[in-house]
């Protein structure tokens, strides 16, 4: 494996476990060169790949950073770790594999992970589906936080019962 520091290409491992329910085997290793230490994740490949409808018809391959990515920026600067945010994209791509067999729509995706978010914190969940719904204007947007804070049950702690 290749230092993400030095690149070099001889490592140790350091702490192999497994991860995901065990479909995934988290190793921390460690560069023989600069000693910085590393983290890889090795999973199984998917024989069928998951292939992603985008809006304008054409077919991408399913890419779980793209995910990731969402929902870490619908996430940013809220109560929301990094670990809880992997089990979300876990259970997105779950029930996306026990869903689709071959093929699915960007829309989909974005239903699922929206409400998994929502279950998660509502703000994130605002601010995913601003993107996600795609809204027209300011009025779109208050609906939306309307409905939200209409029938979404009080959250627990600091922001019990406030949407901002």
């Amino acid at each position: 494996m290749q230092c993400p520091f030095c690149g070099l290409d001889k490592d140790k491992v350091i702490d192999s476990r497994s991860a995901e329910q065990g479909k995934v085997i988290r190793r921390r290793r460690e560069c023989l060169r600069c000693k910085r230490r590393f983290t890889t994740y090795e999973r199984v490949e998917e024989t069928v790949r998951l292939m992603v409808v985008k809006k304008d018809g054409s077919r991408v391959p399913y890419d779980r950073g793209k995910i990731i990515s969402g929902l870490t920026k619908a996430c940013y600067k809220r109560p929301v770790s990094a670990e809880r945010i992997q089990t979300l994209v876990e259970e997105i791509e779950d029930q996306l594999y026990r869903t689709y067999d071959k093929e699915v729509e960007t829309t989909d995706i974005g239903q699922i992970a929206s409400d998994k978010l929502k279950a998660v914190d509502r703000v994130a969940y605002v601010r995913f589906a601003s993107v996600y719904k795609q809204f027209r204007d300011i009025e779109d947007f208050l609906a939306e936080v309307k409905e939200v804070m209409d029938t979404a049950a009080p959250l627990d702690g600091p922001t019990q019962g406030k949407l901002f």
